[in-house]
């Protein structure tokens, strides 16, 4: 097994040889290949888990997973390699892992955007929101303040500056916190708080401005769906899907239709969010909303993380909303519902649950960064929350230093922290992946008719949970075809009824029906669907039927033109 730690951040080149190291000790259930290079040209790795001796991943249904497509949420990256970890190790011994493997697939994206990552794990790192492409412009900007490791000692802390007409003060009991002033509080010491870091020339100590990234994309508003330019949402890109990263992703997915579902992994907030992001949920099909607030139920149960509504519980501002994010389009473009998880939640770490994700930021109890102060001293010996120090800055003189390490203890889980938080996902994944359809054979059969002539009967089920078709979404807009059975005849045999090809529609699972058992509720057998054909083979031979649904898989029968029923081969 590949030697790999979980209490540590990787960077590019060894997260690669820990990801081929996989495939070579796993063969029979991990495969590798880059599916696109990055802007500053790294490739893009995906793995595929399924049993392949079962059959290709292509004809199983399968799970779409990755992370890290913001640079500094490097956890996400960690998350995706513990579910190969426990996908690997627990195979053959864990009931439900071996079985989603010998019948479905993952494709596992680790980092879908390494060039962000590198900078973000480098020796002196230098945090970004996404890509490291200049966007909008490919100019260097000009004054404001540099976030970086002024002092030297491997952390980016903050800056607190005495200033008359400052918004913060000290805690009147804990003189460490920084409380904001009151509204007509005048007289006291106050300060102004800023990001560690220099000042671009020309400097003037009056203006004090934070110097925009040139850096400015966002990835996750590069994907299609609801996609809006510059003006209406930032870091967008010129056009969908304009980035190398993003396209690779897209890409894959629109050629891969056995994808019944999707998870991307982020920081922070411990949440798992779901579409929509840019209007209620009451313009969702009902079934649909049912279904998604029943899937992150689960995810509640087996993670504890809550389930929400980005639209309705986690905006950036009540009057705004994002757009053209991974979730969105996987739902609205391709049919599947996908999710957006937040890892790690200093707040829950220090026993705050009673809070509105996002509307925390802009108002909350002081007595909650009590409890998160107290979580530093006690969880994180210190380290998360730094005792304030005398700094002689360049520019500013005599400043201090201190506050939150929040690239240690915020952005990502600390490394000490990390295997706990990651290991409670993979179970949720893999029962997400098997209540996906999945097409098979119910019956298989031959009647001899007399004088060379059969009648061949086939019958299918879907036995998954949800539909073949997945969301009532993708049936609205009819972005999948119905099952398809085909037919092929021994030498010398003609069809007399029937066509090669037969399409039987879509097939319901168990995921929209009713709870209650009763007169009203009938249970039809709208999950199988049959096809007959009348063969002509005077000389016997055998029939090979296959029955396919782009999202559902693939089942195949053999059946012997003698009479006799047939054991089918899937």
């Amino acid at each position: 097994m590949p030697q790999v730690r979980f209490d540590t951040y990787y960077r590019y080149e060894e997260l690669s040889q820990i990801l081929q190291a996989y495939a070579e000790e796993y063969p029979r259930l991990v495969r590798l290949q880059s599916i696109g290079k990055s802007y500053e040209g790294r490739d893009i790795w995906l793995l595929t888990l399924t049993n392949f001796e079962t059959g290709d991943a292509t004809e199983k249904p399968a799970l779409w997973v990755d992370g890290n497509i913001h640079a500094s949420e490097v956890s996400p990256s960690s998350a995706c390699l513990y579910l190969v970890h426990r996908l690997t190790s627990a195979y053959g011994t864990h009931e439900s892992i071996t079985r989603c493997l010998d019948t479905r697939a993952f494709y596992i994206c680790p980092r879908v955007n390494p060039d962000g990552a590198e900078w973000a794990l480098a020796d002196k790192p230098k945090i970004i929101r996404s890509s490291t492409r200049p966007y909008p412009y490919d100019e260097e900007p000009i004054g404001g303040l540099i976030t970086e490791d002024i002092d030297g000692d491997g952390r980016m802390l903050m800056m607190r500056i005495r200033d008359p007409n400052g918004n913060w003060k000290k805690h009147p009991d804990e003189p460490r916190l920084m409380v904001r002033r009151e509204p007509d509080e005048v007289g006291g010491e106050y300060y102004r708080i800023l990001p560690e870091g220099r000042f671009d020339e020309p400097f003037d100590p009056a203006i004090l401005t934070i110097q925009p990234r040139k850096e400015g994309l966002d990835l996750n508003r590069n994907f299609p769906s609801h996609w809006r330019q510059e003006y209406e949402q930032h870091g967008a890109g010129p056009y969908p899907t304009s980035e190398p990263e993003v396209r690779a992703i897209v890409d894959f997915i629109a050629k891969h239709p056995n994808i019944t579902g999707g998870v991307t992994f982020h920081t922070w907030s411990g949440v798992l969010l779901r579409p929509y992001s840019h209007q209620p949920d009451d313009s969702f099909p009902a079934e649909d909303l049912w279904t998604y607030q029943k899937i992150g139920a689960k995810g509640t149960e087996i993670t504890g993380y809550p389930n929400i509504s980005v639209y309705h519980d986690f905006k950036y501002h009540p009057k705004e909303h994002i757009s053209g994010v991974f979730d969105d389009w996987m739902y609205d473009h391709m049919g599947v519902f996908a999710w957006t998880v937040e890892i790690w939640s200093p707040q829950r770490q220090a026993g705050i649950t009673d809070f509105k994700f996002i509307d925390w930021y802009r108002e909350h109890p002081v007595e909650d960064d009590l409890k998160l102060l107290r979580w530093s001293d006690e969880a994180l010996g210190g380290k998360g929350y730094v005792d304030w120090y005398e700094f002689d800055h360049p520019q500013l003189g005599k400043v201090e230093l201190g506050g939150w390490n929040a690239l240690y203890a915020w952005r990502n889980p600390p490394p000490e922290f990390l295997e706990k938080e990651i290991a409670l996902f993979p179970d949720w994944l893999v029962w997400h992946l098997l209540i996906s359809p999945k097409l098979e054979i119910y019956e298989a059969t031959a009647e001899p008719l007399g004088e060379g002539v059969y009648k061949v009967r086939l019958v299918v089920h879907n036995t998954g949970w949800l539909p073949t078709y997945i969301t009532k979404k993708a049936l609205e807009k009819k972005l999948t075809r119905g099952v398809i059975a085909e037919i092929e005849l021994p030498e010398g045999a003609t069809l007399r009824s029937g066509k090669p090809r037969e399409e039987l529609g879509q097939l319901e699972g168990r995921a929209y029906k009713p709870s209650a058992a009763n007169v009203w509720n009938a249970d039809p057998t709208d999950d199988r669907a049959k096809a007959e054909w009348v063969v002509h083979a005077p000389q016997g031979g055998t029939v090979r039927i296959t029955a396919k649904h782009e999202r559902a898989g693939t089942a195949r029968a053999e059946i012997l033109l003698s009479g006799s029923t047939a054991s089918p081969t899937q």
